[in-house]
């Protein structure tokens, strides 16, 4: 049985798509249909149902994944082992990573610095909200990331504080809010909101402030990128709580299309920690980020 097979499996299970799973491995969608026709043949039985969007795992196949995450996370510990003794990092570093997290903290300078400390490690990146990336650490689908951790889906990690900001509302310039220069959560009661999507941290933070104050509002519009957020407000559609943070100039919309005004009364912030498996859990990767993470000397 060959890793490759494996890898480009698992690629093709967690993908769902063959022509997303052929991208993140790099090769043609042919040898990637090629790679998973070998391991069926090998393991004698179907590990996918064709011909339905998104590709999904057949019985054998949810039952092949979880050794086959394992297989690979082995080879590559026994891989790390013999080049430690080297003093050698090598392997895959796959880490998570808000879509704003460049506005917050230098994210692209650490993974440049990385990878030149460790040319032997390739980096994959992905992007997504932030209860799917904790449950894929959690399920070894990610070495780390750099995430707001949402409480009660934390069981297993190491949680590691980097930053934390608060949220301001924001609102079009001729709303009604805009001439306030602070406003109290019970001010928005009953207000329309654009809103990102529930897996979204910002969300579960938002919902859960809203829930605890006993105060409504109505949700006009789900989006899941934050250049739509603020597009559609400052278009009038609704108001949103943003974090301070965010870099608005990098938002091709006019000067003043915006307007942010602080929260009094309630401690509503976004925190961005590093996550990862706790203790021996953790990849050799993701142990030697955390460490030039805490050596570049991230904003408390």
């Amino acid at each position: 049985m060959e890793l490759r097979h494996l890898r480009h499996f698992i690629a093709l299970a967690e993908e769902r798509s063959f022509t997303r799973a052929a991208a993140r491995e790099l090769i043609v969608q042919s040898g990637l249909s090629s790679s998973v026709r070998a391991l069926e043949k090998e393991v004698g039985a179907l590990l996918f149902i064709r011909g339905t969007r998104p590709v999904r795992l057949t019985a054998e196949g949810e039952a092949l994944l979880p050794a086959a995450r394992h297989t690979l996370d082995a080879a590559a510990a026994a891989h790390q082992a013999v080049q430690e003794v080297h003093g050698v990092l090598s392997g895959r570093l796959r880490i998570g990573a808000l879509q704003t997290i460049g506005h917050t903290l230098p994210f692209t300078t650490w993974l440049a610095e990385f990878s030149r400390a460790h040319p032997g490690v390739d980096i994959a990146v992905r992007q997504l909200p932030a209860l799917r990336m904790l449950a894929m650490v959690t399920a070894g689908e990610l070495d780390c990331a750099l995430v707001t951790v949402v409480p009660d889906h934390t069981e297993g990690l190491d949680i590691v504080p980097l930053v934390a900001e608060p949220l301001v509302v924001a609102c079009a310039p001729d709303h009604p809010l805009a001439s306030a220069e602070v406003l109290t959560l019970d001010r928005l009661d009953g207000e329309q909101f654009v809103e990102t999507h529930p897996e979204w941290a910002i969300r579960v933070l938002t919902d859960s402030a809203f829930r605890d104050a006993g105060l409504t509002r109505r949700i006009v519009c789900e989006v899941n990128e934050w250049t739509m957020v603020l597009d559609l407000v400052a278009a009038g559609v609704g108001i949103a709580l943003v974090p301070q943070g965010l870099d608005f100039s990098l938002h091709p919309r006019p000067t003043g299309s915006l307007r942010l005004v602080p929260l009094a009364g309630v401690r509503l912030e976004r925190r961005v920690d590093l996550v990862l498996p706790k203790g021996h859990a953790a990849s050799p990767a993701a142990r030697r980020f955390l460490d030039h993470v805490r050596r570049a000397g991230a904003p408390a």
